[in-house]
């Protein structure tokens, strides 16, 4: 669509980074009033929130989803906000796939990596990663950024929204990095790869993805860094706020 080459340059030329911001160490493991459900601040916001289901690369709900709900650093969530702003006079939308992330369900994740037989999701999420290697390949860690409260998952919908394919457990699989008409049905515009997709086509700049699929990456990593954001290299859907309020806080609340 050719309107997207010119909101990309439109927004390329107004990206302005914000100075890091140096914040002391907080423990918490219940909500804190520095969280917000982003459907309080990003009314109709379109959520896909795949940890609370089984269509993720453990194959079931992780541990601390009681709700397929969206947590947010109230900085996080106002700076998401904008972005939404931005993309809604083109008629389209922010989807999010995940937000905060419990301590526990990385812990979940952790678990999960040491079975190694437990492969029962591998050829959609990992089809060419050998499962003992997700450790040193820097896909999984005991550690995760999302746990701070200002990372997010997120892609970008057009409007009206398509139907979303719905995921069965059980069901055949293929592999995430195939062409859009070959992999699990995403009603996002086309990423290259779909969500938590374990394959250096997710690198953010990638070369070997097509054109439309590299402008839409563009697309939102330069609105996603206009608001503040930071990529992740390796996840083109993963951005973290850089002045994020709790940088060395790992909470641990559940989603309810």
């Amino acid at each position: 669509m050719k309107f997207k080459y010119l909101l990309v340059f439109l927004l390329i030329v107004s990206c302005l980074p914000k100075p890091a911001a140096d914040f002391s160490n907080h423990e918490a493991n219940k909500i804190t009033n520095g969280f917000v459900n982003i459907e309080e601040v990003i009314p109709g916001i379109l959520l896909d929130m795949r940890y609370y289901g089984a269509h993720n690369f453990l194959g079931e709900r992780v541990d601390g989803y009681l709700a397929p709900k969206c947590y947010l650093t109230r900085e996080a969530a106002q700076a998401l906000a904008g972005v939404q702003n931005d993309l809604q006079p083109y008629s389209l939308s922010l989807k999010i796939y995940d937000c905060y992330r419990p301590q526990r369900a990385v812990d979940h994740f952790v678990r999960w990596a040491k079975e190694i037989d437990n492969t029962k999701t591998r050829k959609e999420f990992y089809p060419t990663v050998n499962k003992r290697n997700l450790f040193k390949d820097g896909y999984i860690a005991d550690r995760s950024s999302h746990s701070h409260g200002s990372t997010v998952d997120l892609t970008i919908v057009p409007l009206p929204a398509p139907k979303q394919q719905d995921y069965i457990p059980g069901q055949k699989l293929s592999e995430c990095y195939l062409p859009t008409s070959k992999r699990f049905g995403d009603n996002s515009i086309d990423m290259g790869t779909g969500f938590d997709c374990f394959h250096e086509f997710s690198h953010t700049e990638n070369k070997n993805i097509g054109l439309q699929q590299k402008i839409n990456r563009l697309l939102l990593k330069s609105l996603m860094e206009k608001h503040g954001f930071k990529n992740y290299d390796m996840e083109w859907w993963h951005y973290t706020l850089k002045n994020e309020p709790y940088p060395d806080t790992y909470f641990d609340f559940v989603i309810e």
